[in-house]
């Protein structure tokens, strides 16, 4: 499967060459391939690489699940996803999110007949004002049976589109607070380390981290990230020397 997944990137970007195009990868947030990819060109390998879950550190983004929402966009985009695919892939989306908003703008009032009638039948408690959505999110409730309910139905003929909405609502804010760290890892994960840098220079980094960012010669900071061993105590002390480095030339030249 390892093997596959780079003959599917080469022969992607092998057609993006003849037709005079940058080449393309997705990135560790994007697909396991993503993952697979950077390990191999950062770290390099000393016996057969396998692709395990653990290797991730966006995992819960990375589920088989979601692999479309993904990634259908990217490769329609890549031209390799064709129109019949794409209008498919449209209509899913679309309808979890009018689901999405239609649970959202449902209502609980505690206190109104109608809700205690819920209460009553989903053997709940609602203390405050909440939405239906906001009520997907307790374990002992799941999409069927909320939506089983005539106030709250009718439930999405879709089983796929009842399963997103279900989980994006049970996994939103680790999700959230996921793509918070991928937001931040990305804002730096780009910064280039000129091909000069000597990380010797770097006071406050160990000796063992030095050497194996010597050994890597990581190109950018997001490399250096994934290089085994090197710390995020490591990587904050290297973009502040990086951002001297980057000043020096600057006062230099003024």
């Amino acid at each position: 499967e390892e093997a596959a997944a780079q003959g599917l990137i080469a022969g992607l970007n092998a057609a993006r060459a003849a037709r005079g195009l940058e080449p393309w990868s997705p990135l560790r947030h994007e697909a396991y391939i993503g993952v697979l990819i950077d390990d191999l060109t950062t770290n390099g390998v000393l016996e057969p690489y396998r692709m395990f879950t653990s290797r991730a550190e966006y995992r819960l983004h990375l589920r088989e699940d979601n692999a479309d929402l993904r990634l259908t966009e990217r490769g329609h985009d890549l031209g390799l996803v064709d129109e019949h695919r794409w209008t498919r892939f449209c209509t899913k989306r679309e309808a979890i999110e009018r689901e999405q908003a239609r649970l959202q703008s449902l209502r609980l009032i505690p206190g109104k007949p109608s809700t205690e009638e819920i209460e009553r039948e989903l053997d709940i408690g609602i203390t405050r004002d909440v939405s239906v959505a906001e009520l997907l999110r307790r374990p002992e409730l799941d999409y069927a049976r909320l939506t089983a309910l005539p106030q709250l139905g009718p439930a999405v003929p879709d089983a796929k589109v009842a399963e997103q909405v279900e989980i994006q609502a049970k996994y939103g804010g680790y999700l959230e607070r996921q793509q918070q760290d991928i937001d931040r890892q990305q804002r730096s994960e780009g910064t280039v380390i000129p091909a000069d840098f000597s990380f010797r220079q770097v006071s406050g980094l160990s000796n063992e981290v030095r050497a194996r960012l010597d050994a890597s010669r990581p190109e950018t900071i997001g490399q250096a990230m994934r290089v085994s061993g090197v710390t995020p105590a490591a990587i904050s002390l290297l973009l502040v020397h990086l951002k001297r480095h980057r000043a020096q030339p600057a006062a230099d030249s003024a």
